[in-house]
């Protein structure tokens, strides 16, 4: 994995350390990163994405604790095995869930009509 696969949006609400757990947990789900593979190491991602190296960790070890990594000594973090892409289509979606309730409320408060926001959803997917 490449440190550039981690999309870092330092004015989010956000906090920087869940974008990462977040991301990772996607990432794995949708099988862009397989059990096994290496991590990019703390130092790579915060040099990458100019941030601290300690919020880097902290997102690094709240995957690990929830076993979406494992720490392999002297080589660094990798995507655990016991944590197979083997999510269903619906599982996978269901990671999206509240970014589209919050989606769907901040449509209602525009007081935009449905289709421009689904077209505009559509075009930002490439479809």
């Amino acid at each position: 994995m490449d440190a550039s696969l981690l999309t870092i949006q330092p004015t989010s609400a956000e906090p920087i350390y869940r974008q990462i757990v977040e991301q990772l947990r996607r990432l794995i789900a949708g099988g862009q990163i397989a059990p096994g593979e290496l991590l990019p190491s703390v130092r790579d991602v915060a040099g990458f994405h100019a941030i601290n190296p300690m919020t880097v960790s902290r997102a690094y070890g709240m995957a690990e604790s929830e076993g979406l990594l494992e720490r392999l000594r002297g080589k660094g973090m990798v995507v655990a095995q016991a944590h197979r892409s083997t999510q269903t289509q619906a599982q996978r979606l269901g990671l999206l869930e509240p970014q589209l309730q919050a989606l769907a409320r901040q449509t209602t408060e525009l007081e935009l009509p449905a289709e421009p926001v689904l077209r505009r959803l559509s075009k930002l997917l490439g479809e």
